[in-house]
């Protein structure tokens, strides 16, 4: 197969199919020719061909004929018109019909040569976008989401049952649990998909900021705004808009969201008119709600707005039959990230996990994975693999008390989970960001464990 591509020419005129077979051919094109319509839509049925020049008037099926026929079977076929002066208007119609473009006998040959070059490379980037597509929908199915517990599956039918909707989901779940990975499979399964996903971390940024990126400023609307500006519901018109920890919202920014979420229109800050959007709400918390509407932190009728179809995840130590299927996936990962052949975990190793707590959710369960690949020479992980906090510290395996020796593993785990943590703030002297680097853990996974094992920071600086 030629690497430059392979054109149709379909001509009746034998002149043609001589002049553009010498010029295309000394290019480095592959050629094929057909003198009728018939006999270039079998062709066309049997074999691609990246590229097809098309005549508009031929005997018999004419090239509007043969046009509408390939674009039938092939909505992607990259198609230029061959046609008189005298034809312009019916070469204006087959683009509409979906021609790339047409060229006018007589044609100046490097003027078809610009054209079939640009026509080929818009060819390359549409497979190439199909291919990134495919990848999306690949990296963002169901089968990215790993799971098979009965409480993921459970996840996966409410995923199926809402996608096509265009109803307002709220994720709910603990840090780590993957809501932004639930909320991107709902919008890769929808109609929507060929729309924009847009991601808003909603406490990332100062309240006026906020509302600048959300809805957009107009020029003038406050110093600095030297120029107009789309906003990201403007950006997400057609498609998604995702909003993570919505529980950071301020009660003014909630306000607003309320109501374009209420009338689908909003102002941009400065503006006067209104700007009408299309664009599906999926919101995901940590927070409960529920306990903030009660504390006059949230509002409530922008909670019964959200809550239309509520999907909760659940934490990693309620599905803890995935586990292993979760650290296969992440040994395959990182493995052929950093260029090692590691195909599984000790069975010690598997049992320490399966035991663990986890309060950093799968994040906390990739993040050690990946360290555990990237410090192992060998081709399975072992225990020595695994950072202290996981294990007992060395002394005190030796010097068991009799009530730890009572301890299930569970708890002993939990046990010198807390003596590690405590060990590690004291070093850093009470800083968290800090003590999570001593631990080889982010520090919302840090933050995550101290709340869960319950300790009290505050006893730690004063010890």
């Amino acid at each position: 197969m030629s690497k430059k591509g392979i054109i149709h020419i379909v001509d009746d005129e034998p002149i043609i199919h001589e002049i553009l077979g010498d010029l295309l051919s000394s290019e480095g094109y592959e050629l094929e020719i057909s003198s009728t319509g018939e006999e270039a839509l079998k062709k066309h049925s049997s074999q691609p061909f990246d590229l097809i020049l098309l005549d508009l008037l031929m005997p018999g099926m004419d090239g509007l004929q043969v046009l509408k026929k390939i674009k039938k079977r092939d909505p992607t076929a990259v198609i230029i018109i061959i046609t008189a002066y005298a034809s312009v208007e019916s070469a204006i119609s087959a683009m509409k019909t979906g021609a790339y473009d047409y060229i006018q006998k007589p044609f100046k040959h490097e003027d078809l040569l610009m054209t079939v070059k640009r026509a080929l490379e818009h060819k390359k980037l549409q497979e190439e976008n199909l291919r990134l597509k495919s990848q999306l929908q690949k990296k963002f199915s169901f089968n990215s989401i790993i799971g098979k517990s009965k409480l993921m599956n459970n996840v996966f039918e409410t995923i199926k049952a809402t996608s096509s909707s265009r109803s307002t989901i709220l994720i709910q779940g603990e840090s780590g649990t993957g809501k932004e990975l639930v909320a991107r499979a709902v919008h890769q399964n929808s109609n929507r998909s060929d729309y924009p996903f847009i991601v808003v971390n909603s406490g990332s940024l100062p309240p006026d900021l906020l509302e600048s990126h959300l809805f957009g400023h107009v020029k003038g609307a406050f110093t600095g705004a030297v120029q107009q500006k789309e906003g990201l519901f403007e950006a997400a018109d057609k498609g998604t808009i995702f909003f993570d920890e919505i529980s950071t919202l301020n009660m003014e920014t909630q306000a607003k969201l309320l109501r374009v979420m209420q009338d689908r229109e909003f102002m941009r800050l400065g503006g006067t008119s209104t700007i009408k959007v299309d664009v599906r709400v999926i919101a995901a918390t940590n927070a409960d709600l529920e306990e903030l509407i009660n504390q006059n932190k949230f509002r409530e009728d922008l909670f019964y707005r959200l809550n239309v179809i509520k999907i909760e995840l659940p934490p990693l130590r309620d599905r803890k039959e995935d586990i292993p299927l979760l650290v296969k996936h992440f040994l395959n990962i990182y493995s052929k990230e950093n260029n090692k052949e590691i195909q599984e975990v000790s069975q010690d190793v598997m049992e320490i996990l399966e035991n663990y707590d986890w309060p950093g959710n799968i994040r906390e369960l990739e993040n050690l994975i990946e360290r555990a690949v990237v410090l192992t020479k060998t081709k399975i992980i072992t225990r020595k693999n695994l950072p202290p906090s996981f294990l007992a510290p060395p002394q005190e395996k030796e010097n068991t008390t009799s009530a730890s020796a009572h301890m299930t593993l569970k708890e002993q785990m939990k046990h010198y989970q807390k003596k590690a943590i405590i060990d590690a703030l004291k070093k850093a002297n009470g800083v968290q960001k800090k003590a999570s680097r001593f631990l080889g853990v982010k520090p919302t996974t840090l933050n995550e464990m101290i709340k869960r094992l319950d300790i009290d920071t505050r006893d730690i600086l004063s010890s």
